[in-house]
């Protein structure tokens, strides 16, 4: 499964928003450096699926604020 994503680093709050177009806006506490924020979205992402974190695949926006992630199995979502 592929979603879009919009990442907000060095927020207050982790926290998922679903919009109504099927994509996310994730909130994650990890500033933006070394990977910090997308290893944290990792993380997140695997446990809102149930799935590991082996499991989800950053495909596209390494180094932005858009991501398209890929998440492989069954999830619970």
């Amino acid at each position: 499964m592929k979603k879009s994503i919009k990442v907000k680093p060095n927020s207050k709050k982790q926290a998922i928003i679903e919009e109504e177009d099927g994509s996310l806006t994730v909130h994650l506490k990890s500033p933006p450096v070394e990977g910090k924020a997308n290893k944290e979205l990792v993380e997140i992402l695997a446990k809102k699926f149930g799935v590991p974190k082996s499991n989800i695949t950053i495909q596209v926006g390494l180094s932005g604020r858009n991501k398209v992630v890929n998440i492989e199995g069954n999830t619970k979502d």
